[in-house]
């Protein structure tokens, strides 16, 4: 009943599969205790079995004549009604062959294939216990270490202990006020709390489903409509970077659970697929005008930059690993009304416990939501069966949902084309250009920027530099770009495109060579 019940839950909340633990872990014991039960018995019990049977009466078997032959003739009738039953049954086929099965594993040479069977499975065994074993020594030395303190490896090869998180922590412990309120994703709210001793507004203890998805909003929302909201919620905001599992990697996932109380996030992408990386490893439209992308990727990507007006950039970790900014004109109206106990809702007078209210700026943004219900919510008298069935259908169908938010994508964007003509993104100025027209390096960019060009992959490389025209000045280690490899490729189509943002084609790379010096080679 508990496996059964276990099983259940697990499948209508993930993180329920907690309780299948103990009662698998406790099923595979019996399980395996089992298989080596009958193993050990196999290679060394049976004969030691036989034996002692026959010791116990001392060798020898006696019986009474008269109860020798009441034997014989209930063995016998009990034989002729088995035959009977057998011929009647439609399962003689199975019973014949279980026989068989039977007869042979008692013979001598069916004694020997099951000990050679017993002494496999228990080699399995020991070789799948060694395995275990030296996993959990291999993963107790990561678990034991502190988990905002890691050890890492620099290109020389190097190693170091990267301390961006308690760093980060410490400079807002010891470089903000006291009643600071610091915005970030939910996963890091405990350590903000525990080890700031700043205010965050969401941690690991928030049950609110809806509040999540405003924060989610929030990250993933454009950025000046996601400012506006900010402003009267927090007075920094806190983001990690650096790759691996930071902020951008998750946000495809905030935008998912914004979208589930915000429908209008995502329209009709339940699993919000017009947010993501492209398949070159670019932004998707949605998400480079997004908050948290400007916060992620300030000055770092070539031509993102945050509002300078809206964000100021405090803090950034040795390797980083953590980026804080400062919100800059934070509404005091908001944050007074807020901390004035008497806009709080206690469960009793003069209670602890005073869940705070949103401030009535954010009326209209809280107007457009639609409570969530989840799966397990079996008391839940309104249902929502529609959203449900289009988001599993989405999650089976990835590449079906996936170009559809794309052509949902590309259709509002030719409509946005045909009532402006201003171009999808500004033109950068010559200093930006100079600072990355400069700078001669291997990145993801420009290997990507390589691969659309050798492969003539025109729309994809307009929309690209439509978003970010910044993009068309990359410059590899060797010296070269997007003009060269157009070049080399003798793609007119791409080098008029590359000409119309302004692209040069007689500068020289590494070697010396112009663009056009590669039509001869």
């Amino acid at each position: 009943v508990y496996a059964m019940a276990a099983y259940f839950f697990s499948h209508k909340m993930v993180r329920l599969i907690l309780l299948t633990g103990p009662i698998a872990s406790a099923l595979g014991g019996i399980f395996t205790g089992r298989i080596v039960a009958w193993a050990i018995r196999q290679v060394w019990g049976e004969d030691a079995g036989e034996a002692a049977d026959g010791a116990e009466d001392g060798g020898v078997v006696t019986t009474t004549p008269s109860s020798s032959k009441k034997s014989k003739k209930g063995a016998a009738a009990a034989a002729a009604a088995s035959k009977k039953d057998r011929k009647a049954s439609s399962f003689a086929g199975f019973d014949a062959f279980t026989d068989g099965v039977k007869t042979f594993s008692s013979s001598r040479d069916g004694k020997i294939v099951k000990k050679i069977l017993a002494v496999l499975l228990l080699g399995v065994l020991l070789m799948a216990c060694t395995q275990f074993k030296d996993y959990s020594w291999a993963i107790s030395a990561s678990l034991s270490n502190p988990t905002i303190i890691l050890k890492g490896q620099l290109k020389s090869g190097e190693v170091v202990y990267v301390d961006d998180y308690r760093e980060a922590y410490w400079w807002l412990r010891d470089n903000t006020p006291e009643d600071a309120r610091v915005m970030a994703w939910w996963d890091y709210g405990y350590q903000i709390t525990g080890i700031s001793n700043r205010t965050t507004i969401a941690d690991g203890n928030t049950w609110n489903h809806e509040h999540i998805a405003l924060l989610g909003k929030i990250l993933t929302g454009e950025v000046n409509e996601s400012y506006e909201i900010a402003r009267h919620l927090a007075d920094y905001v806190l983001v990690w970077g650096g790759g691996g599992g930071d902020d951008l990697a998750k946000s495809p996932h905030l935008a998912r659970i914004a979208n589930s109380v915000y429908r209008d996030h995502c329209p009709d992408d339940p699993t919000c697929r017009a947010f993501g990386m492209a398949r070159q490893g670019q932004p998707s439209p949605m998400m480079s005008q997004s908050f948290l992308f400007k916060l992620h990727s300030h000055n770092i990507r070539p031509g993102v930059t945050a509002d300078p007006a809206k964000f100021q950039e405090v803090h950034r970790s040795k390797y980083g690993k953590v980026r804080i900014y400062k919100l800059l004109g934070v509404s005091e109206e908001s944050k007074r009304w807020v901390a004035d106990p008497k806009n709080r809702q206690c469960d009793v007078p003069g209670s602890w416990f005073c869940p705070g209210q949103y401030p009535p700026a954010l009326k209209d943004v809280l107007s457009r939501k639609k409570d969530f219900a989840q799966l397990e919510d079996f008391n839940r008298a309104e249902k929502d069966d529609e959203y449900q069935k289009k988001y599993f259908e989405n999650l089976n169908n990835p590449e079906k949902a996936k170009k559809a938010a794309a052509q949902a994508a590309a259709e509002k964007s030719s409509a946005s084309s045909q009532q402006t003509s201003t171009p999808t993104a500004p033109k950068p100025s010559q200093a930006e250009i100079d600072a990355v027209y400069s700078k001669w390096d291997d990145t993801e960019e420009t290997t990507e920027m390589w691969k659309l060009i050798s492969s003539n992959n025109i729309a994809e490389l307009e929309a690209w530099l439509g978003r970010e025209p910044i993009m068309a000045y990359l410059r590899s280690s060797d010296g070269r770009g997007p003009m060269w490899w157009a070049f080399e490729s003798r793609n007119q189509d791409i080098v008029r495109l590359l000409m119309k943002h302004g692209v040069p084609h007689q500068d020289r790379d590494k070697n010396g060579k112009t663009p056009v010096e590669l039509l001869d080679s």
